[in-house]
């Protein structure tokens, strides 16, 4: 396979103004992929074009339009729309590729592209490796009669809501609940609210008026204390946090106690006994060993949802995650949804009549400390020697009761360091020392 140069862990993602987030490079990579398409099989690809809620979506959204055209391909817009929504469209209506566009829960001013299969599934290393062969090529367009056309699907927001509650059981209601649901000024503002609301709950929507600029700021899943805030001012049972564009999930209780990924795929796993479980090499050891105990199989991928899809689907799997939010439930969708994840949750607590609380009670995490360290321009920390030091001293200090995990963002400038060991305090100490050798000086 081809290195890639534009794609990192989840599409094609950057500041806007800078390229290849830039309206030029939106045209060639939508022209590259109809070409790729167009080789791919016989007829006219049809293309599903999706996106959140940032101002530079609408460049974007229009560049590739005009990239997919210019290749022969038509397309079929449908406006802010979460990712899993994109992914569930271009599936049930059997159009050939699903395009959003979207920085998922980094700040508006980044933007991103990212696309799904035929099958409503993200896209394997290997295409968007020939989706790159092509970009050199991906210029001028079709003879006039082969040109694209596009067309907007006006009902798309609906037919994404009654997929949603297609996935509640039928003879189960939130009738009695009453739920806080912020939707990050993000991709599901016009439609997490109304999902929840059509099956029973009392709804307080948050995070529900974007404006171009305020996507992720201080709301949704990345940012949960105003959600904390409004289940407790608003004395909820619980409160439902998603990200930009809807593809993970937070939930907080009436306590305003924080659940995230690793606790729910736990929850997932132990009501539905899979016969395996996939999280990252992010997911709690507790979790790991609690599974392990169960007797299923626990299996570790690279972080980054596809990479959970790809283990799941080479095992036969259904059930995976991360814990960032991202759970991927097979048997319900072909790829995260923080609205379908959420309703899974609350089915487990209507059906079973005990709080989520109460449900974890004999889980108990490990502390992980993790560490963001932007890297300045120019250091390469894998031959950094003072930080080669650092790593394998803590290394040595954390050996047989805790874990070092580092690695390199695949949408930012940045270097993650998590440390897991029972000792909070220690944890903290060994990533500090980690993210200060690498700093000038």
């Amino acid at each position: 396979m081809s290195a890639r140069t534009y794609f990192g862990t989840d599409g094609v993602r950057g500041r806007v103004g800078s390229a290849p987030i830039v309206p030029e490079f939106g045209l060639r990579l939508g022209h590259a992929a109809g070409r790729v398409l167009r080789a791919q099989g016989g007829g006219r690809p049809t293309v599903l074009i999706g996106k959140d809620t940032r101002v530079s979506g609408y460049m974007l959204e229009a560049s590739l339009e005009c990239g997919f055209a210019a290749a022969g391909c038509d397309v079929v817009l449908v406006g802010p729309l979460p990712t899993p929504g994109v992914a569930y469209l271009t599936r049930a209506l059997r159009l050939d590729l699903g395009v959003v566009v979207s920085a998922s829960h980094n700040p508006y001013a980044d933007n991103g592209i990212k696309f799904f299969s035929s099958a409503g599934s993200k896209l394997p290393d290997s295409w968007e490796a020939a989706v790159e062969a092509e970009l050199p090529r991906a210029e001028g367009c079709v003879a006039s009669e082969e040109l694209g056309k596009a067309r907007r699907l006006d009902d798309a927001a609906g037919r994404y809501i009654e997929f949603c509650k297609s996935t509640f059981p039928n003879h189960q209601t939130l009738k009695g609940l009453r739920l806080v649901v912020d939707c990050a000024h993000g991709a599901a503002y016009h439609i997490a609210p109304a999902v929840f609301h059509e099956l029973g709950a009392d709804v307080l929507s948050i995070g529900a008026s974007p404006d171009g600029f305020n996507i992720n700021r201080g709301f949704g899943a990345t940012a949960p204390q105003a959600l904390i805030q409004a289940v407790r001012e608003q004395r909820a049972d619980y409160g439902i946090a998603l990200d930009g564009d809807a593809d993970r999930l937070q939930l907080v209780d009436s306590a305003g106690r924080l659940f995230n990924g690793d606790e729910l795929l736990y929850l997932l796993a132990m009501d539905r006994r899979p016969p395996g479980v996939v999280g990252t090499l992010m997911t709690n050891l507790a979790v790991e060993q609690a599974l392990l105990a169960q007797g299923m199989h626990f299996v570790r991928a690279a972080v980054g949802d596809r990479y959970v899809l790809e283990e799941l689907l080479e095992r036969g799997w259904q059930l995976g995650g991360e814990g960032s939010g991202h759970l991927l439930l097979l048997d319900r969708h072909t790829t995260g949804d923080g609205i379908v994840a959420a309703l899974q949750m609350l089915e487990l607590v209507v059906r079973r009549q005990r709080s989520l609380g109460e449900q974890l009670a004999s889980l108990q995490l490990l502390p992980q400390t993790l560490l963001n360290v932007r890297l300045a321009p120019g250091v390469d920390w894998k031959s950094h020697a003072g930080f080669a030091a650092a790593r394998e001293q803590v290394q040595a200090e954390i050996a047989g009761s805790g874990r070092l995990l580092v690695r390199a963002s695949g949408t930012e400038p940045l270097l993650r360091i998590m440390v897991e060991h029972p000792d909070a305090a220690r944890g903290q100490d060994c990533a500090r020392r980690l993210g200060e050798a690498l700093q000038p000086g």
